[in-house]
């Protein structure tokens, strides 16, 4: 039997117990220092996220969340400790992670089908096979009738989901999201939520989403993190324990409302704290 039918086999069987087959990541014992004067964005952080795992992160601004993020993605090398995906460690970007930013960044020369399609085109498939993986991850993201439109015909909402489709063309075993959609109002916002989770349970992807919304990351998340003010770390690993599919009336029960208030409590502490460290460093 070929290493290729194993391989098929191995996930044919991983589907029907529905257990992801790749996506664990370990971060341990992470530093990150930037600059001459070796300003510290994150410290000393360790962290163990399962396959298949939805992990929010919350945090004041500037507290490294995103610089945690982009260890993980492979843009910036910590300056000590180790991040691994699947027991490799993280040396530079690859197929591995998909990435959704705030803003969209599609190419706007391309319609909406080449933008989703690029990346198996580069990655070596054919054109009609990076094509039909473009038109498949479209109609999940309820974006068929507009595979020939071009970037700058379509709204934020719908901009956001070809990033999204775009970001799992290649099907990576993690999708790092930063911030994806607090660009958008709050209807948009919302029906942009519900529609994440309903890809996340088709593919199972392990997600990290970074976001300032305590609502947003509750309504989610497996777990949320909590980062300190900086040099950022872990301060809170909060499992939530809502039940899944998550409806949208659930942030008006009593349990999602617990979590808010704790959540609403550490973040509010840091958002103090980083408010009174950068008037010190402005007087200094």
């Amino acid at each position: 039997m070929s290493v290729t039918n194993i391989q098929a086999i191995h996930k044919d069987e991983a589907r029907k117990k529905k257990w992801p087959i790749k996506g664990h990541i370990r971060i341990d014992k992470v530093r990150v220092e930037f600059g001459a004067v070796k300003h510290t964005a994150v410290e000393d952080t360790s962290l163990d996220i399962k396959a298949g795992e939805f992990v929010c992160i919350l945090g004041p601004s500037g507290c490294g969340k995103s610089t945690l993020m982009n260890c993980i993605a492979g843009f910036v090398k910590p300056s000590q400790g180790v991040v691994t995906i699947d027991d490799e460690p993280v040396t530079r970007p690859g197929p591995e992670c998909g990435m959704v930013f705030q803003q969209p960044s599609l190419f706007p020369w391309k319609t909406v089908k080449d933008n989703v399609g690029f990346g198996p085109l580069m990655s070596g498939q054919g054109k009609s096979t990076a094509d039909s993986t473009a038109r498949t991850l479209l109609a999940m993201v309820g974006l068929s009738a507009y595979e020939k439109r071009y970037p700058a015909t379509l709204s934020g909402g719908m901009k956001q989901r070809v990033g999204i489709a775009r970001a799992l063309a290649n099907y990576p075993s993690v999708l790092l999201m930063d911030e994806p959609f607090g660009a958008l109002d709050a209807q948009t916002r919302s029906m942009m939520q519900s529609s994440l989770l309903k890809i996340w349970k088709e593919f199972k992807t392990t997600v990290i989403f970074v976001t300032h919304d305590i609502d947003e990351a509750i309504f989610l998340a497996d777990r949320v993190l909590v980062m300190s003010a900086s040099p950022g770390r872990i301060i809170a690993d909060i499992p939530i324990e809502l039940e899944r599919p998550r409806e949208a009336d659930v942030v008006t029960s009593d349990l999602f409302i617990e979590y808010k208030k704790q959540c609403f409590a550490l973040i509010q502490e840091e958002s103090m704290r980083a408010f009174t460290n950068q008037n010190i460093d402005k007087a200094g």
